[in-house]
């Protein structure tokens, strides 16, 4: 299967997950299910597909399949788990500080973040011309996201609390180490991609559950606990939210061990735009010039990055000197 197959595989499903969410809302804007129980959901679907792979892939393997079973190798599994956690509820808390455009702008930051972290744990080198893209997918990705000065977005971008920017840069910073760490676990060993999903989604849904369980004790079991609420309200266009959100995370997973997290970012930043072209037509959202010109930044980008280098540039044709016989 090929990285670019898979990546746009990931920008359609990752696209669809803002649109499936928002159609399953109610009118005003709620919803009938717990959408804190999506995640734990979700999580528990990867760790039954993976489970299927694995036991296929062990079927048709001729020869035993390398399964690291150390507890010292295991137990990292459970890090990018513990870094997520706190990623999303940094996040909430940085809503609290900052108005949600301003929050998705700063979003952004990870982009470049995820690119220096990539070449220092990593030790990927990136070419400049790569950096350059880089830098452009940044560009295009906010330019997508600013209002017109005619709305309040202008006088709303840096009126924000001091604390709000800590906080969006803590979580820019925690998301994309908490891919590259990821990226770090399965590229370490040749062990079976599903036996390290097995591992990292078993984690997964263990600090789901853990943060469920806080919940209850935060509302004081005010809506009763989580497992009485876990399937309540579900409804189909719930179900496909859950269903997408893990068929996503299986593939980051994939490309995390056969491409890299600059792939990842690429796709997830052109479904961000693939969004709010399809909001266009589903929800009558009105286009503008930012959005158009995000667009062709990012579409740059993205040539650049990834076309070579010889493909880019016509370099000129050297001559090889002919040598002359010297005369007797």
């Amino acid at each position: 299967m090929q990285w670019y197959f898979v990546a746009a595989l990931l920008t359609i499903l990752t696209s669809s997950q803002g649109i499936l969410t928002k159609l399953s809302q109610n009118k005003d804007s709620t919803y009938d299910y717990d959408t804190a129980t999506v995640p734990f959901l979700g999580e528990i679907f990867k760790l039954f597909v993976s489970c299927f792979f694995l036991w296929r892939e062990k079927v048709a393997s001729p020869t035993p399949l390398k399964l690291t079973m150390e507890w010292r190798s295991m137990r990292l599994f459970l890090i990018p788990s513990v870094i997520y956690l706190f990623h999303n509820n940094i996040s909430f808390l940085t809503l609290k500080y900052l108005s949600p455009s301003t929050y998705q702008i700063m979003g952004n930051l990870k982009i470049i973040t995820t690119g220096v972290l990539f070449r220092i744990f990593l030790k990927r080198k990136l070419t400049k011309l790569q950096w350059i893209a880089i830098l452009l997918l940044t560009i295009g990705t906010t330019t997508s996201q600013v209002k017109g000065c005619g709305d309040s977005m202008c006088e709303s971008l840096l009126s924000g609390n001091i604390t709000g920017y800590i906080l969006a840069i803590v979580s820019a910073f925690l998301s994309a180490f908490g891919g590259v760490y990821t990226e770090y676990l399965l590229k370490k060993n040749n062990d079976s991609l599903y036996w390290q999903n097995i591992q990292l989604y078993t984690c997964g849904v263990f600090i789901n559950m853990g943060w469920l369980i806080v919940g209850d004790f935060q509302s004081g079991f005010e809506k009763g606990f989580w497992w009485q609420r876990l399937f309540h309200g579900y409804t189909l266009t719930a179900w496909l939210v859950v269903a997408n959100l893990a068929s996503s995370g299986l593939l980051v997973s994939w490309l995390m061990k056969y491409a890299d997290n600059i792939v990842k970012v690429y796709a997830t930043s052109m479904a961000m735009l693939l969004t709010a072209v399809l909001s266009q037509f589903l929800f009558d959202v009105k286009a503008t010039i930012q959005l158009l010109l995000g667009i062709i930044i990012c579409m740059i980008s993205l040539h650049l990055y990834f076309t070579p280098v010889h493909m880019l540039v016509d370099l000129p044709e050297i001559e090889t000197p002919v040598k002359r016989e010297e005369d007797p």
